[in-house]
């Protein structure tokens, strides 16, 4: 249990998200789930025993270009401080190179898998990608299936909160 954790929702253009940190920067991102209840609970099972608070200076940065992002910005995430203890390493490598995907621009699982060096471990890549504890900062919605299908999405909504995702984005 990480009682040293910290969580809070804000508003975005999608709805109210939410965010956790600790010391070590932030825990993880969670899209809005419908009402502030569900979208806390969830946040909350990624991130059990965080307390509800006032994100501190070092968050803030994160909250704004999350924000801004999901108002259709083209804002770089790649430098908002990630606490990866709990990933595993292959995962942060995956993580790693989703994070430089810029905005409107989007990869396949195969070619995430081709720069981590597992060719052939599009599968992986697609199971890490379902399980990002850091949406939006490492930008899931970027990475599609082969021949530029959309592919699945874990968030509330799936598919259609995916595209709405890379719509906003395109919109620049």
């Amino acid at each position: 249990m990480a009682t040293d954790q910290r969580f809070a929702l804000f508003e975005t253009a999608i709805g109210r998200c939410g965010i956790a940190w600790g010391d070590r920067g932030v825990v993880g991102v969670q899209l809005p789930e419908g009402s502030d209840a569900r979208t806390r609970a969830r946040l909350l099972r990624r991130c059990p025993g965080a307390l509800e608070g006032k994100p501190p200076a070092a968050v803030i940065p994160a909250l704004d270009g999350i924000v801004a992002l999901l108002r259709g910005e083209a804002i770089d995430l790649s430098t908002v401080e990630l606490d990866m203890t709990a990933v595993a390493p292959f995962r942060r490598r995956i993580y790693e190179v989703a994070r430089r995907i810029p905005p409107g621009a989007t990869l396949s699982y195969g070619e995430i898998a081709v720069r981590v060096g597992a060719r052939g471990a599009a599968r992986a890549v697609g199971q890490a990608m379902a399980n990002n504890p850091f949406p939006i900062i490492v930008p899931c919605h970027r990475v599609l299936a082969a021949g530029g299908k959309v592919g699945g999405f874990s968030a509330n909504g799936g598919v259609e909160t995916k595209r709405r995702l890379l719509a906003i984005e395109a919109q620049r």
